[in-house]
């Protein structure tokens, strides 16, 4: 179906318009991600002071005309925006790091790495299910290779995770949590054994709902008072185990108490708001919640990668903290690596790497030609490095796995 686009002056935008297209390269601006909804005063303000003209999907937007800035602005004078403080994460730029293997030279390592993270992920929760307790060195030769891998080259091990069938939930959360901070810790330019740590925190946080009835976990629709309390009950289990395992890392520690706390207090179990949040704590809630938003589970179906971008960048300085949000969203990509995308001719592709300084033009797989149907043989574009003498190929839209039913598990890229 065709996207239906409307071209509007940017003093036009109103909020619950979703902006599809600008009038310049979305690099250009402060936009971070390349289409959304509008949700505050401050996009409106933003979006024309930077351009004359943009386009509004016209499925997506769900408005009220009478919103628009200048209407916003006869009703309200405009308060002085807070400044953002800056966030200090410890150790954060000591380190510059670069792949030293392509993306194709490390998907066999990545593989392994995932593998071994595996079996060592589910050994500590069986073990730890089977009342025999948490061994935190286990945790670290979980990590270890995840983050060797991660270290080697940035995309590898999310493109080999993309092509597998995952797991159940609780064993595919604990080992894409765990690759996610490693990832998240490498981009913000952390030590290794930051890295490792920080990976280890991940592996765990969710580690207490091996105490939590399974019939609680596993139920298809919402929780009851009773049911969700118990749940939530997890962190505090958690920590409980830690104890009994001595395992005594601040930063696992944070990780798991604060994963589920929001800066603006609404968060458990503690309520804690900015800046009573710890800084690894506020890591380990973007990074649960990004992993847990694209997964399958029994109450919902996983998101796009590209849609639970959105979601955390809607969520900056309210649910977490905008300027990690941000970093996180950077560190990603705005089309993740192995997310599927339709191009601006029709084809879909999957995305095979990032190309750190335009987020906007990774290398991509070529899958289907404009007609949907699969290639015969699959071709992978730098968007690039794209030949001058052939119009460009640009990415128009992320796709659903099931819209065109692409399923990359059954491709054997």
């Amino acid at each position: 179906m065709a996207i239906e686009e409307r071209e509007i002056g940017a003093d036009q935008v109103a909020i619950g318009m979703f902006v599809c297209r600008l009038d310049r390269p979305w690099t250009d601006t402060p936009f971070p991600l390349q289409g959304f909804l509008v949700t505050d005063v401050e996009q409106l303000r933003t979006l024309r002071e930077y351009c004359s003209r943009v386009w509004i999907d016209v499925e997506l937007t769900r408005t009220d005309a009478r919103l628009t800035l200048a209407r916003l602005e006869r009703l309200a004078p405009r308060p002085a925006a807070p400044a953002r403080p800056h966030l200090q994460v410890p150790g954060a730029g000591q380190v510059r790091y670069t792949d030293t293997a392509t993306t194709e030279e490390e998907r066999p390592a990545a593989a392994a790495a995932i593998d071994e993270a595996r079996r060592i992920g589910a050994r500590i929760l069986d073990d730890v299910r089977a009342g025999r307790g948490l061994v935190p060195e286990d945790a670290r030769l979980a990590a270890e290779p995840i983050v060797a891998s991660v270290l080697r080259n940035a995309d590898a091990l999310f493109w080999v995770n993309a092509l597998r069938a995952h797991d159940a939930y609780s064993y595919s959360h604990a080992i894409n949590c765990s690759a996610l901070a490693a990832a998240f810790g490498r981009h913000l330019g952390l030590p290794r054994e930051m890295l490792v740590r920080l990976a280890c925190g991940a592996l765990l946080f969710d580690i207490g709902k091996t105490r939590v009835p399974v019939d609680i976990l596993d139920k298809p629709g919402p929780l009851n008072p009773l049911e969700m309390a118990r749940a939530r009950r997890h962190v505090e289990l958690g920590l409980q185990i830690l104890d009994e395992g001595g395992e005594r890392d601040p930063i696992v520690r944070e990780m798991m108490a604060g994963h589920h706390e929001r800066f603006d207090g609404s968060g458990y179990p503690q309520r804690l708001r900015d800046p009573a949040i710890p800084v690894y704590a506020r890591i380990a809630g973007i990074v649960d919640s990004f992993d847990a938003m694209t997964s399958d589970r029994p109450h919902a179906r996983a998101m796009q990668r590209y849609d639970a971008l959105q979601e955390l960048y809607r969520g900056r300085d309210t649910l977490y903290h905008g300027e990690l949000v941000e970093q996180f969203i950077s560190c990603l990509g705005v089309y993740p690596t192995g997310s599927l995308v339709e191009l601006n001719t029709g084809e879909v592709a999957v995305v095979l790497a990032q190309n750190p300084s335009r987020r906007l033009r990774p290398r991509i797989m070529l899958l289907t030609d404009a007609d949907k149907r699969l290639r015969e043989g699959f071709s992978s574009v730098d968007l690039m490095d794209q030949p001058l003498d052939t119009p460009a190929l640009e990415i128009r839209r992320p796709v659903a796995p099931d819209e065109y039913g692409i399923d990359l598990t059954e491709l054997y890229l």
